[in-house]
């Protein structure tokens, strides 16, 4: 089976492409299903953790993928996206320990003088009891007769798949019609109001769930990105940034909460908690000039003035649609 990026190119290669909606779902299914499986025993084994952030990651984009897919395909319910989402809740939180304790291990234990470094060992003790148990629950979801139930159920539709009506419909003209929904979701989110030096207190949960928002736009555009130019896969990169930078303020806020319920009560380790947050302020160093880039109306108008410009559509003309 090609990967999406080949197929897509192949696809439009010719004017007249003759890939069918339906045909694209299979091959994106196919392929983050393969991505998610691979990496079982690997995860079981428990040698390597970037196995487990590979099948974390494949089991968020094929969930992504069900959800684009939603009105094309016809599932087994083991295969749904509700199982997939369930599997990756259990790998996630093995995936957040490995994350907060890589964090204080090697960025910030470093930094701290002796006794600040025996306080923060009670902390990775407590993160580490809780990632046995977490590898323990992992272990169970990937041994269990569920998960192999999900397993057959995608192997049976990638074998015989079904669909709706509308997979038969030719992929290239919808391809806008998948993603405007998306990007205008992302520009109405509310994080692009929040000033964190002006919105204290709940504006973190807002830019925790503009991230999930930009993740979520991230995996979808990617799945089209073949379709397109240059400038619409460079507009991936910058979702993927902010991101990134998002995720290093909720991993800081995920760690001042976690040095505040595991630090011993008569230990301040007052460096340690400045640094956090310090790690805080400059991922956020950049933020003013990034939402109101998103603010502007000429930008929000280049974004959705991209979607409609995908590679070797065969759009009508105005005045064919209007005669």
């Amino acid at each position: 089976m090609k990967t999406i990026k080949q197929q897509a190119s192949t696809a439009t290669s010719t004017i007249n492409s003759a890939l069918t909606l339906g045909e694209y779902a299979h091959t994106v299914i196919d392929e983050q299903y393969r991505n998610v499986v691979k990496h079982e025993k690997k995860v079981i084994a428990d040698r390597n953790p970037e196995h487990l952030h590979r099948m974390r990651v494949s089991t968020r984009k094929l969930r992504t993928a069900l959800q684009v897919f939603d009105h094309v395909i016809e599932l087994p319910k083991a295969a749904t996206a509700k199982r997939i989402g369930s599997l990756a809740k259990v790998l996630g939180r093995l995936r957040d320990l490995d994350v907060q304790t890589a964090s204080l291990q090697t960025r910030y234990r470093p930094c701290l003088d002796k006794a600040d470094q025996r306080s923060l060992d009670t902390v990775i003790t407590h993160l580490q009891q809780e990632r046995r148990e977490a590898l323990a629950d992992v272990v169970d979801a990937l041994t269990r007769s569920r998960y192999q139930d999900l397993k057959d159920g995608y192997e049976a539709w990638l074998d015989h798949p079904r669909y709706t009506s509308l997979a038969s419909q030719l992929l290239q003209p919808l391809i806008p019609d998948l993603l405007s929904p998306i990007v205008s979701t992302l520009l109405l989110h509310p994080g692009w109001l929040i000033q964190p030096e002006k919105d204290a207190g709940a504006s973190n949960d807002v830019l925790h769930d503009l991230r999930k928002a930009c993740k979520h736009v991230r995996y979808q555009a990617e799945f089209f990105a073949p379709f397109y130019s240059e400038s619409f896969q460079s507009w991936i990169e910058d979702i993927k940034a902010i991101q990134s930078m998002l995720g290093t303020v909720q991993d800081s806020e995920v760690l001042q909460a976690l040095l505040d319920q595991h630090l011993p009560k008569s230990k301040k380790v007052t460096a340690l908690k400045a640094a956090v947050k310090q790690t805080e302020v400059e991922a956020l160093s950049n933020w003013e000039s990034i939402r109101q880039r998103y603010l502007d109306p000429a930008f929000r108008y280049h974004l959705h003035h991209l979607l409609l410009a995908p590679i070797a559509v065969n759009a009508p003309t105005a005045e064919r649609v209007y005669a």
